[in-house]
């Protein structure tokens, strides 16, 4: 059979290598970074596929997103961490990841510090583990009264209950000054009915008899805390007004729920301590004087208030540091002194009407319009957080004293000042933060300045000394610790104030929060230092940005009361209206039964 004219087989060739191929990149995460090529090309998240010449060696280059870290490459032939190499023999594909960090302090661009006056832990939150029981929410540590401890946690010991009301020694009436009456009916742990109270001291002196009614130095120094009736009596019978309570039982006197219900709402669903202490034992300038400097410069008493004292502070205020760091701070005063200024003259006579008045600083405010204009009325509070960009980033606020809305005691029982209108100031204040939209990055610590002579069961706690005044340098003759030159403990600066009661009230603010951990409140102080970059105005400030919460191992300033990477109140409760209704007068409160 013929085969002409049909075609010759030839043996089938394989094809070209093709001249190119192509290099993917792909980021699993979104705006989590980016990746970018040499030679160019690859500009991923944008352009993320590149056709190269075979054998092409590109280099990829990872580069993070702002809170973003890169954590490695997937896929393909990548040599090397980053930049990584890639040789295109082949179509090749590559991913990278990037890991969010770790969310830290710098969520917060705004931290307020408000402090009320003059109330102690156990008068305000003694109660708090009974208001959990009533209202079904859990219960857990917390060194409240020990009357309200579950009945499981209870102990007996010859007879006497862990759980029983605390008791203070009575009074003896027998003569104008009060001692302690081993004859007489122990004053207890007592609802107090009345919203308004009548004051008595947290001077110095007074401190240290709350500490132990027979305080001496360096004779009887142990700490007893049976002395707040015997202080709130004498304080009574020694005033030059009059004062009903002259037997002290106010001292002993607790609130409620019933009476503070927003601040048991508001602590409970934020943060609070157990362990939160003022900074000295004394009274309200001195302790203000650490709020604002961390130091009162070896003073227990206000500067100027006797021969041994100079006016005013020279230390550097935490103003005076922000100032000089870049930080932008705001002060908000009462106005009530300074009814019909406006512009510059009421700026300025809110500066005088500030704590501020007790530092040097305070004429560098008064001379500098850049200066004193950070000082403004609390009505304006409201309208600033309106706007997130312009809120400042540090915040404080004079207490409203003038307006009757500080909740100190009553200096005299003509001038009224209810609690419940002064929890009501306050929920006016962090309402308005709640409900702007200045809440997402801000953080309020809120406070009292000190206990006010108010019992509380807490032994003040050893912390360093501040500076070079180890002891007091103005006590005189017939006062506590005169003529002692203690270096730490009992009669120095290196033992804090009685506990005080504190709320922290923040989107990052963890739910139903109690920290054990000791501070005084100068650890605000190391809140703003950490948070913005400034320096410890003293040892005191310093040692909380160094101190580790036992339980966690982390380092301190307040960094245990936050979530940062779960916020868990970026949609903030709706706290109760404060109630108004309690009744308010100056009877002597019956501590057996009202």
């Amino acid at each position: 059979m013929s085969c002409a004219g049909l075609p010759s087989s030839q043996p089938t060739q394989p094809p070209p290598p093709p001249s190119k191929f192509q290099l993917t990149v792909s980021i699993p995460t979104a705006n989590s970074g980016t990746v970018t090529s040499t030679p160019a090309g690859i500009n991923c998240p944008s352009t993320c596929a590149v056709k190269f010449k075979q054998n092409t060696k590109v280099t990829l280059t990872a580069s993070a997103a702002n809170d973003y870290s890169f954590s490695g490459w997937g896929g393909g032939t990548c040599s090397g961490t980053n930049p990584c190499e890639v040789t295109l023999t082949a179509n090749t594909s590559v991913s990278a990841t990037f890991t969010k960090n770790p969310a830290t302090i710098t969520s917060l661009n705004h931290i307020i510090f408000l402090a009320q006056e003059n109330r102690s832990f156990d008068e305000y939150f003694g109660y708090m583990r009974q208001y959990w029981a009533n209202n079904g929410i859990s219960d857990q540590q917390f060194d409240g009264l020990a009357q309200f401890t579950p009945a499981s946690q209870c102990t007996t010991s010859n007879g006497v209950s862990s759980c029983a009301p605390p008791t203070n020694p009575p009074c003896s009436s027998s003569t104008g000054s009060c001692v302690p009456d081993p004859n007489g009916k122990a004053v207890p742990s007592f609802h107090i009915l009345s919203e308004c109270t009548e004051d008595m001291s947290p001077f110095w002196n007074e401190s240290y008899v709350d500490w132990n009614d027979a305080f001496s130095f360096p004779g009887t120094v142990t700490w007893q805390g049976n002395g707040f009736v015997e202080a709130a009596a004498n304080d009574a019978r020694q005033l030059g007004s009059p004062i009903n309570d002259t037997n002290g039982y106010r001292s002993m006197g607790y609130f409620t729920d019933q009476d503070l219900n927003y601040y048991y709402f508001m602590a409970t669903n934020f943060a609070t301590s157990d362990r939160w202490f003022s900074p000295l034992l004394s009274r309200t300038q001195v302790n203000r004087a650490y709020m604002l400097s961390s130091t009162s410069q070896g003073y227990a008493y206000p500067p100027g208030s006797n021969s041994n004292d100079q006016a005013p502070f020279s230390a550097v205020p935490i103003f005076e540091a922000l100032q000089n760091a870049g930080i932008t701070w705001r002060v908000y005063v009462d106005p009530t002194p300074c009814s019909g200024q406006s512009g510059s003259a009421l700026n300025q006579c809110l500066v005088k009407n500030s704590y501020i008045n007790m530092f040097s600083y305070e004429s560098q405010i008064l001379s500098d319009p850049n200066l004193y204009q950070n000082f403004v009325p609390n009505t304006q509070f409201a309208t600033d957080v309106q706007n997130d960009a312009t809120l400042p980033q540090v915040i404080y606020f004079d207490p409203p004293s003038d307006a009757g809305l500080d909740e100190h005691p009553s200096d005299n029982d003509s001038y009224t000042v209810n609690i419940q209108a002064g929890a009501g100031y306050i929920a006016q204040q962090m309402n308005a933060l709640m409900a702007s939209p200045s809440w997402k990055d801000s953080a309020a610590i809120f406070t009292y300045d000190e206990g006010g002579g108010f019992y509380d069961h807490v032994q003040p706690q050893p912390v360093p000394v501040p500076d070079s005044f180890a002891s007091p340098i103005d006590l005189q003759p017939t006062d506590m610790c005169y003529g002692a030159n203690a270096t730490s403990g009992v009669c120095s600066f290196g033992l804090t104030g009685y506990r005080v009661p504190v709320i922290v009230i923040s989107p990052y603010a963890k739910k139903n929060y109690v920290s054990h951990v000791v501070r005084d409140y100068t650890a605000w102080l190391s809140l703003v230092e950490e948070r913005f970059g400034v320096k410890p105005l003293t040892a005191r400030d310093g040692y909380w940005l160094t101190e580790k919460d036992p339980t966690t191992g982390l380092p301190g300033t307040m960094d245990e009361f936050f979530d940062f990477n779960n916020p868990p109140w970026m949609t903030p409760p709706s706290p109760p209206r404060q109630n108004m209704s309690g009744a308010c007068n100056y009877d002597v409160p019956n501590p057996w039964g009202q």
